[in-house]
């Protein structure tokens, strides 16, 4: 004979009423991702007369400036939020010049997207370095071979200027320098470009998920950027990251990689008032695509779920190579 207070003696409460059908499902689901909520990240790549796959990340091209316009008319008609340019220098130096030059090709295709696209896409630069010098990392070389900050803030200011001429969005300073948000901040609105936005890659980890990306971008690194990203181990760190960015004018901040570090995306998420970004990096996709070529996992359940998990850690915005084909699945 049971009690009052027995826990047998209450109802027994079935949760699985609510997973009884699919229409039931979508029902009660708690999170859901949208296409306006994806950012594509396209590759385009100088003096190329047809696009080039990227042999480490299957279905990912290195884009023609003709074939890249196509990728972008795309994402604008399947409702993407954005795309994110990264440009590949046919000739490349110690300082990057070809980042600042009006007639490079990041700044080139930016112009071009813009033109095509218009109001339809927000349209994102990279504002990093690491493409365009010979030495591969992120900034300019002191005389002592690291990366030296404070010069490599002057750089990314001229950067930031070129990109706005070219009539760009929203910039992405990549290079986890430190002041690197201000001195893009100060430098656009000096120039009158108040009205171009920073995405700041506040939380950019020293990751091995970014391997398939150096084949992207045809990186010419030698060695690690561990004396400038940060480490794997430190989550508080990225939270700390994130805050001064906001301080310095930050209108989006974003972690990066996504799988590895959704407790960051969690804890950013928490810690500010502006929305969090998150990038499910080349690694990561190529993990998925590798699985699913070989038969072990349901491909496209698996890209959903994998989006889902990053937005229900807190990301608004998803950066994805996935992001095109993605919006149809949801469609």
């Amino acid at each position: 004979m049971t009690q009052p207070g027995d826990p047998l003696s209450l109802p027994l409460v079935r949760p699985r009423r609510l997973r009884t059908t699919a229409a039931m499902r979508r029902l009660v689901a708690e999170t859901a991702v949208a296409p306006r909520q994806l950012v594509l990240p396209v590759f385009v790549r100088e003096g190329l007369s047809e696009p080039r796959p990227i042999g480490s990340m299957p279905g990912v091209v290195q884009h023609t400036r003709s074939s890249l316009l196509k990728a972008v008319a795309e994402a604008a008609e399947l409702g993407l939020g954005g795309v994110m340019l990264f440009g590949i220098p046919a000739e490349k130096d110690a300082i990057g010049t070809g980042a600042t030059d009006p007639s490079g090709i990041l700044n080139l295709a930016i112009t071009d997207v813009v033109a095509e696209v218009g109001d339809a896409l927000t349209v994102m630069s990279d504002l990093c370095l690491d493409e365009f010098t010979d030495h591969g990392h992120c900034g300019v070389l002191g005389t002592d071979g690291r990366v030296d900050n404070d010069q490599t803030l002057q750089r990314y200011a001229e950067m930031a200027l070129a990109q706005a001429a070219a009539g760009i969005d929203m910039v992405g300073p990549s290079g986890m320098m430190d002041g690197q948000v201000r001195a893009v901040r100060e430098a656009l609105d000096a120039a009158g470009h108040v009205e171009v936005s920073i995405l700041a890659y506040s939380a950019k980890y020293a990751s091995a998920f970014f391997g398939p990306f150096r084949e992207a971008v045809d990186s010419s690194l030698e060695g690690d950027r561990r004396t400038y990203q940060q480490d794997p181990a430190n989550a508080r760190e990225g939270v700390r990251e994130a805050v001064l960015d906001v301080a310095e004018g930050a209108d989006v901040v974003m972690v990066k990689p996504a799988l590895g570090y959704l407790d960051v995306v969690r804890a950013v998420r928490d810690a500010v008032p502006v929305p969090v970004a998150a990038y499910n990096v080349s690694g990561e996709y190529s993990m998925l695509e590798a699985a699913a070529a070989h038969g072990w996992i349901d491909r496209e359940a698996a890209i959903l779920e994998t989006l889902t998990s990053i937005h229900r850690a807190g990301a608004d915005v998803i950066l994805t190579y996935w992001a095109s084909e993605a919006a149809r699945l949801i469609r």
